[in-house]
């Protein structure tokens, strides 16, 4: 069993960076993808980013690749969503995910078996 806890999101600027955590508690951390994925009003979920278990591979969706970084501390069981040049359209609730096989999916989000309660991110023109 994994508990993830989102926090950083705020109400920013377009043009503006922030940085997202996603503290996780439970075993074995170290051995989970995590992903970040959002959903904004009205729209399915959407994949934005994941990285592997030991943080040697990651995965973006086109819409924020060269703008978003994700990385991964396992000493501090925390996953960091960085964010630079947000756009009106990232606006949204953004989750952290965690897979106990180890892979990534950009599809089948359901494929996730835990997730976060989320954090609001509002970007504003």
């Amino acid at each position: 069993q994994v508990q993830l806890v989102e926090s950083g999101g705020e109400l920013v600027q377009a043009g503006g960076s922030l940085r997202l955590s996603c503290a996780a508690s439970g075993r074995s951390f170290s051995s989970y993808a995590m992903a970040w994925i959002r959903q904004a009003p009205g729209k399915e979920r959407e994949f934005v980013a994941a990285i592997s278990w030991g943080g040697g591979v990651t995965s973006y969706a086109d819409s924020v690749k060269g703008r978003f970084t994700i990385s991964r501390d396992n000493a501090k069981n925390t996953v960091y969503l960085q964010m630079s040049s947000l756009k009106p359209e990232d606006t949204a609730v953004y989750y952290c995910a965690a897979e106990g096989s180890g892979n990534i999916w950009k599809t089948q989000l359901s494929r996730y078996d835990y997730w976060g309660q989320g954090t609001q991110v509002t970007v504003f023109a």
